[in-house]
């Protein structure tokens, strides 16, 4: 008796979950160094030196947090999955008697549970570097509301990526991809004061991890410049829009040929 579609789907999605919880210390390591970094530096260090506001420290926190979700989404999408194709193992997916369009939707969601979970764990590395993050409660689901979109958003991107490099070229294509989409998703700047700068700000706009951290400035630290939540909202649906089906188009054209 054929499985149904459903017991398939979740059947992958375990699969790849615990593939997650094994990998997990290895991951940690590899995905929250970088923001713990850019925090000890640009928020204690430099603070301390008089060389940042005060305050800044806690702007920059929910900025990383959404880096965190969209940039472990994004990886953890795209390598593995140019890999897959590299070794062939993806056929072992291709051959599930499932719908195409499910081992996508599969994939970004598996993507994004890792992207969800760097971005949570991110929360308690900022509090023992900060010491108090200050941040409104009531605003906690809604900011994970965003977290949740923009891991999904980052798995989107992750699957496109890794369904159109060759599996030589995945390495070089995300150290030059990366670099801008880091530093054009306003973790490091509230997007509203970029009037003065209208060129990189329509930069800014086009990043879908712009809005994860302004979503989340708006819910967390209200008192900062920050996009209106509605705006926010339409950002991430809009690049699940445009990225989902743009995944599922590169991965079909991929598998086929």
């Amino acid at each position: 008796m054929t499985p149904s579609p459903w017991r398939v789907f979740w059947g992958l999605l375990e699969h790849d979950l615990l593939i997650t919880r094994k990998q997990l210390g290895g991951v940690l390591a590899q995905v929250l160094m970088q923001p713990l970094l850019m925090l000890l530096v640009f928020g204690k260090v430099l603070g301390a030196l008089g060389y940042t506001p005060p305050g800044y420290a806690r702007l920059l926190l929910p900025g990383l947090v959404a880096l965190n979700a969209f940039f472990a989404a994004v990886q953890n999408a795209s390598f593995p999955l140019a890999m897959g194709f590299a070794t062939r193992t993806i056929e072992n997916r291709l051959r599930a008697p499932v719908p195409l369009a499910w081992i996508v939707v599969e994939r970004i969601f598996a993507a994004a549970s890792r992207g969800l979970v760097t971005a949570v764990l991110m929360v308690p590395v900022g509090a023992l570097v900060l010491g108090d993050l200050s941040w409104r409660a009531a605003g906690l689901p809604a900011a994970f509301g965003y977290t949740v979109l923009g891991a999904l958003a980052g798995g989107a991107v992750g699957t496109t990526i890794g369904s159109l490099v060759a599996p030589a070229r995945i390495g070089i294509t995300f150290s030059l991809v990366m670099p801008p989409l880091l530093f054009t998703g306003s973790a490091q700047f509230p997007f509203p004061e970029l009037a003065a700068v209208p060129w990189f700000r329509a930069l800014c706009a086009l990043n879908p991890m712009t809005y994860v951290s302004e979503g989340l400035r708006g819910a967390l630290t209200p008192q900062v410049a920050h996009l209106p939540a509605w705006l926010c909202a339409a950002g991430l649906a809009l690049a699940l829009l445009v990225y989902t089906p743009a995944s599922l188009w590169a991965f079909r054209r991929r598998a086929i040929t």
